[in-house]
């Protein structure tokens, strides 16, 4: 997931460390916390090795793209190759059972206006499968077990039946939009249980 990101971003823009690891917390939001930071520059070194992406002195860039830091990593710029921009659309077009869960989902979310409408129907409804199943789960908890459990453990697994309400509701809205061909319309209000804003028809 993290390769996805990274060669996203950089399919936008020419970035270095610390351009890119600020923009992973914008895009991917509320799921940043799936990217494990401390894997970022091994992983680039990694699609440096595969000859997806290069780097190049930040020397070349403007003075304000950059930090005022002094070390090796805030002077090198990462940029996307042709054959990276090849992996990228490939993992774009990915839809099995990993992009289901809330890593895959919420990397393959933010690059969404990238990725063709068959695809992205294809992962909403994966992903709607997936959390109807943890909602029947929750459910099967509260109905069996709930006398149990103690007030918070009880409040918990309520808290969650309520997310996984609120994420299928949204998720089959996003549904609905995408069958009838029509762009969602994003506001700036963020939902209960989703990763993007509330969604309104246009």
């Amino acid at each position: 997931m993290l390769e996805f990101a990274i060669l996203g971003l950089l399919h936008e823009s020419p970035m270095h460390g610390y351009e890119l690891r600020k923009q992973l917390t914008t895009k991917l939001g509320a799921f940043r916390a799936a990217i494990s930071y401390g894997s970022l520059y091994p992983t680039l070194r990694r699609l440096q090795s595969a000859g997806w992406i290069t780097e190049s002195s930040a020397a070349s860039a403007r003075a304000d793209d950059a930090p005022l830091l002094t070390n090796r990593r805030s002077r090198v710029v990462y940029k996307i190759t042709a054959e990276g921009k090849e992996r990228f659309q490939e993992l774009l077009g990915s839809s099995g059972p990993e992009t289901f869960d809330d890593p895959g989902f919420g990397v393959h979310f933010a690059f969404f206006a990238r990725t063709d409408q068959a695809t992205r129907l294809r992962i909403l409804e994966g992903r709607r499968r997936r959390v109807e199943e943890r909602r029947e789960g929750l459910r099967d908890v509260l109905s069996r077990a709930a006398e149990r459990l103690d007030a918070y453990t009880l409040e918990l697994q309520r808290h969650g039946l309520d997310a996984c309400e609120r994420e299928v509701r949204w998720l089959e809205e996003l549904i609905a939009h995408e069958r009838s061909g029509r762009t969602p319309h994003v506001t700036p209000a963020t939902p209960p249980g989703g990763p993007a804003g509330a969604i309104s028809r246009k």
